[in-house]
């Protein structure tokens, strides 16, 4: 005869839940933040090292490279260990690079120093965010309800704040080398907590990385993350120099309309849990698939700013949840979540990665402004492709 359940087991599962879901949003949190600390201080790595924007562009995409290379790993290394060991060995290189960095820009003023420190960075913001996006994925489940995009807006809220103390820092004139040493030890001394809250959700052996690069299903939702992930780093690197540039408006008017883009992809990632859970995934992401669209063309056909700026909030709205939603779609089937988050992260960070770049280059021939049709145009199958991430059906018994 089978023994029942002691009356506190559920709420034994659902302390541990919150207790996980506090610990992946501070892990989330502190990413964001050592991003910030990291690339607000870019200016002065420039100068400091004495750079034109092509070589600062060179030695930024050190870390991107180190990202790209370091994503398809994340995965293997979560099975082998588990995600708390993966996120903090994350933090610790993170910390690390940003050290480095520090160093090799105004302390040896030497280029390749600095580019290791960035390398270093990339290699483990990378696969810090797999470990936090697969052990949210998790929480999700245990929880029975969405929450994903509340942890990335957890990310954008620690980036708002290391953005305010880089802020608070230049003003006070504190060297780069401590402000980011002053940072690495705050991640030093934070991931450990968090990471000590996110159990192991080891992969099944047959979930390896080979087989999820195989995965129809895996590769749809990667695409998807593609085009969605664009549309954020497009914004992020080229909005305000799109609106100075085509709308002829004045450096405030450009730094005001990518905050309000910030702000409406906030939004979206704080209510998106809310109407996720009401009315799933697909229509959900079509809606923001098409709010983005609509977004962007307002932007780029409205030629008045009171219209770019309705443009801009739909577009910040519409990119909100493609990304999020991802990486929960990545995860549904737990045995074999840290292999297909790691390429639908790695897909996904290669378009934030390089796009906005080849935006960039494609900017300096028809305009800032117009090179952002690229974008608008890769929402279109966007719209057809989110029909990967539909929930799974439940299994019966």
């Amino acid at each position: 005869m089978a023994r029942g359940r002691a009356p506190g087991d559920c709420d034994d599962r659902v302390t541990g839940a919150l207790a996980a879901r506090n610990a992946v949003a501070a892990a989330f949190v502190l990413n964001g933040l050592s991003f910030a600390s990291l690339f607000s201080r870019v200016p002065d790595l420039r100068a400091g090292l004495g750079l034109d924007n092509a070589g600062l562009g060179a030695l930024l995409l050190c870390g991107a490279l180190g990202s790209v290379a370091a994503l398809p790993s994340a995965g293997p290394l979560i099975r082998r260990t588990s995600a708390g060991t993966v996120t903090r060995s994350g933090g610790v290189l993170v910390a690390l690079g940003l050290v480095v960095v520090g160093i090799g820009a105004t302390v040896l003023e030497q280029v390749v120093v600095a580019g290791l420190g960035f390398l270093l960075y990339g290699v483990g913001v990378a696969v810090w965010d797999v470990a936090m996006n697969v052990e949210g994925a998790a929480v999700e489940r245990a929880l029975g309800r969405s929450i994903m995009p509340r942890f990335h807006a957890g990310w954008s809220l620690g980036s708002v704040t290391g953005a305010g103390v880089a802020v608070v820092a230049t003003g006070l004139d504190l060297p780069m080398t401590v402000h980011l040493t002053l940072a690495a030890l705050v991640v030093l001394s934070v991931i450990r907590v968090p990471s000590a809250y996110l159990p192991a959700h080891a992969d099944a052996g047959e979930g390896s990385s080979l087989a999820a690069w195989r995965d129809p299903r895996t590769l749809g939702i990667g695409l998807m993350v593609m085009a969605f992930a664009l549309t954020e780093g497009a914004a992020n690197d080229w909005l305000a120099l799109a609106l100075i540039d085509g709308y002829d408006s004045p450096r405030w008017v450009g730094v005001a309309g990518f905050a309000l883009f910030v702000v409406a992809m906030s939004t979206g990632r704080i209510v998106g849990p809310v109407v996720l859970d009401r009315w799933g995934r697909v229509p959900v992401l079509r809606v923001t698939a098409v709010l983005a669209l609509v977004g962007l063309l307002l932007l780029l056909l409205g030629g008045h700013p009171v219209v770019a700026g309705a443009g801009i909030v739909l577009w910040g709205l519409g990119a909100s949840l493609g990304f999020p939603v991802g990486m929960s779609a990545g995860a549904d089937d737990p045995a074999r979540a840290a292999a297909r988050v790691s390429v639908v992260s790695t897909i996904g960070y290669t378009a934030f990665l390089a796009g906005p770049p080849a935006l960039g280059h494609l900017g300096d021939r028809v305009g800032t402004l117009d090179a952002l049709w690229v974008v608008a145009v890769l929402l279109v199958p966007a719209m057809v492709l989110v029909s990967v991430a539909r929930e799974p059906e439940p299994v019966r018994t």
